[in-house]
């Protein structure tokens, strides 16, 4: 897959340059030269959506929408700086999530407490706050209208509260965010795609994710577009595996439960040694080490996530 990709249906994926080749994605939707942006990386993301608007012929004045699946900050980082580049956009955004786009400081301070400051002005440049008027509400059953293209807000909690997926109107497919986990490019073996949860802190909610991707699967879409990264087919069997490796994930946590300061080492050797035999039984010929190598903030993050869900049952 390249930086700059058409996916069919005037739907097109842009790399967002965050961190490394093919992490994160941004998508548009394009209808009759109006574009609506769904998720925006971070700060390299206004130079490389600029660009792709470029490419297809069109200026900063088409984006009516910029569209957040949530506000982490590799999907909702840039957004700020998305909406100056783009003064007639709107902003999309669940409810929950809207108070942090208009004041992003505790959202700020808390991935700080995590990285530190260095590391989040590396990561994510300056995040702007956007203006309350100009934010649009995405609760569920919402429609934004691009030029007649109806773009459909589902609310999918499971990941984090404030998680919505994106159903185009014009090809039945769903921008997932993360709530249908991670599928890196770099794993894609005889024309088919890997799938892995992500059960990033602080809201993972297994509960609440199986019930989530129940909902995408009844709408019978025929692609999914994952901010991490982009267009998978096959979605029925992959919602099927998910289901599986969640429960697993969860598992992993609960025989940790009682292993005190040892439990998040112990959960993420867990998550090492499932992410390997799912490599393995997937036929991936990537050596474990790169695998690893690609999977290692996930599985940080995972494992993270997995501790404060562990707490929250206690």
């Amino acid at each position: 897959m390249n930086a700059f990709e058409c996916l069919g249906h005037d739907i097109y994926a842009v790399d967002a340059g965050y961190v490394r080749p093919l992490l994160a994605a941004i998508h548009l939707v394009v209808e009759n030269g109006r574009v609506a942006i769904v998720d925006t990386g971070s700060k390299d993301a206004v130079e490389r959506t600029l660009d792709a608007l470029k490419i297809l012929g069109l200026t900063e004045a088409s984006v009516d929408y910029v569209m957040l699946t949530h506000v982490h900050l590799d999907h909702a980082g840039g957004a700020g700086q998305m909406m100056q580049a783009f003064p007639q956009a709107r902003l999309v955004v669940h409810p929950r999530g809207a108070p942090h786009m208009i004041d992003p400081s505790r959202l700020l301070a808390g991935v700080t407490a995590v990285y530190g400051a260095a590391e989040v002005v590396r990561l994510y440049g300056k995040i702007l706050p956007i203006e309350e008027q100009r934010i649009i509400l995405a609760t569920h059953g919402s429609r934004v209208d691009l030029a007649g293209r109806e773009l459909l807000c589902l609310d999918t909690p499971g990941h984090a509260r404030h998680h919505v997926c994106v159903r185009d109107g014009r090809s039945g497919n769903i921008f997932t965010g993360d709530i249908f986990g991670l599928s890196y490019r770099e794993l894609d073996t005889d024309g088919r795609q890997f799938i892995f949860p992500t059960t990033t802190p602080v809201q993972f909610d297994p509960a609440a994710m199986h019930a989530s991707l129940d909902l995408l699967m009844g709408l019978r879409p025929s692609a999914l577009y994952l901010t991490h990264y982009s267009e998978v087919r096959e979605v029925a069997a992959k919602a099927a595996r998910l289901h599986g490796l969640i429960e697993k994930h969860v598992s992993i946590a609960r025989s940790e439960r009682n292993a005190g300061d040892e439990r998040y080492p112990r959960i993420r050797a867990g998550l090492v040694d499932l992410l390997l035999d799912e490599v393995r039984r997937f036929g991936c010929r990537l050596s474990p080490t790169r695998v690893l190598e690609l999977f290692a903030t996930d599985l940080d993050l995972n494992a993270q996530g997995l501790v404060v869900w562990l707490d929250t049952q206690s």
